[in-house]
């Protein structure tokens, strides 16, 4: 019996699931950000994590969501006089996006403890594994702190620092997963050299710090304000008293919608830097493979830094802000994966086997 190619098939199918969670989370992303763009998080005013999975069924159900929904300040102060049909688009999204939050947990937690009776799970990737559905369930209590944020009184969206921990978490998670799947790549590979595994690995933190500072973006709405580029009110570097106009100074990091901008613009500059730099080191000392992927990441951070300019440009409409957050997801996930094969691999694969799955595929290659 060839035991090498029936382990290829467990760990083949053990990283496909991987990837299908990482898809849901990557769908999770972008129907939050709907969900916020549409002024949607506020319509459930209650966490019911079992009975919430069930919508309104009857006429008498939807008034009775549509009183709570009245009660809270989004509704007084922008939403007064909105009706019942309105009120039920809202709720839609935002439990949309609830469910599919469920829906993910299955799809997680189910597979595993099949893959683990199965023993197709190693001790190593079970930890791993545990530690992300942790942070799942972590993700669900963080994901209603951040809406009863937005139910204070006064309040009409959720708080910007929240949001950003909201949107942070579900990177990491994101990341997780893919890192965990392509250490499951089939084939043995090499480990690049020691300096061009630290800077790979340095590229998805940076990406992951864009993110975090996108999602202040988001939530402070500061996409709306200088919607100029290069430039933000005429100058490349707006002057200290317009970036630290709010007292105590901390406070300029959250809430001054010039220095969130700010801050995000200068990221993003610093991680297209490091991303050439390293595509740059990887061609002339690296292997052929490292070399693609590295080129691989600054073209989708290029393409990312276009969308985003983009989005700023016009003002951040709908489509834009969401094919920037999804594009985020791309940049993180392909950056990810490098930084993981280029640590190599050690699991042999039969020659007749299928190409690796996923974004790792691009680290085939000569060794």
């Amino acid at each position: 019996m060839d035991m090498s190619g029936a382990g290829d098939r467990r760990s083949g199918a053990v990283r496909t699931w991987l990837y299908v969670v990482a898809a849901m989370v990557v769908a999770m992303v972008a129907v939050g950000g709907a969900t916020r763009l549409t002024g949607s998080g506020l319509s459930i005013t209650e966490w019911r994590p079992v009975t919430g999975a069930i919508p309104p069924l009857t006429e008498a159900d939807w008034a009775a969501e549509f009183a709570k929904y009245k009660d809270t300040p989004q509704y007084n102060i922008l939403n007064q006089g909105m009706g019942l049909s309105a009120f039920k688009v809202l709720y839609g999204w935002e439990w949309g996006h609830r469910v599919l939050g469920r829906l993910i947990g299955l799809v997680f937690f189910l597979p595993l403890i099949v893959f683990w009776w199965q023993g197709r799970i190693s001790r190593r990737l079970g930890f791993g594994l545990l530690g992300l559905g942790v942070l799942g369930g972590l993700q669900g209590a963080i994901g209603w702190i951040m809406v009863a944020s937005g139910l204070q009184p006064g309040m009409t969206a959720v708080a910007p620092l929240k949001l950003a921990l909201h949107l942070t978490t579900a990177s990491l998670i994101l990341a997780g997963l893919v890192w965990l799947a392509a250490g499951e790549r089939r084939g043995v590979l090499a480990p690049v050299p020691a300096r061009l595994q630290a800077t790979a690995m340095v590229l998805p933190i940076l990406v992951l710090v864009q993110i975090f500072l996108g999602g202040l973006v988001a939530g402070s709405h500061a996409g709306l304000v200088f919607n100029t580029w290069p430039t933000m009110d005429g100058a490349f570097v707006p002057p200290l008293d317009s970036l630290f106009a709010i007292r105590p100074w901390i406070e300029n990091f959250v809430d001054n919608h010039a220095l969130v901008q700010f801050d995000h613009r200068v990221t993003a500059y610093l991680v297209l830097v490091v991303a050439i730099l390293h595509a740059i080191d990887a061609r002339l000392t690296g292997p052929a493979n490292a070399a693609g992927r590295a080129n691989g990441v600054v073209i989708l951070v290029l393409a990312q830094m276009a969308l985003g300019i983009a989005t700023l440009l016009l003002a951040v409409p709908l489509w834009a802000a969401l094919a920037h957050q999804v594009l985020a997801m791309a940049v993180l996930t392909m950056a990810t994966v490098h930084a993981r094969v280029s640590r190599g691999s050690g699991v042999v694969m039969p020659a007749a086997a299928e190409p690796p799955l996923g974004f790792e595929g691009l680290a085939r290659g000569r060794i």
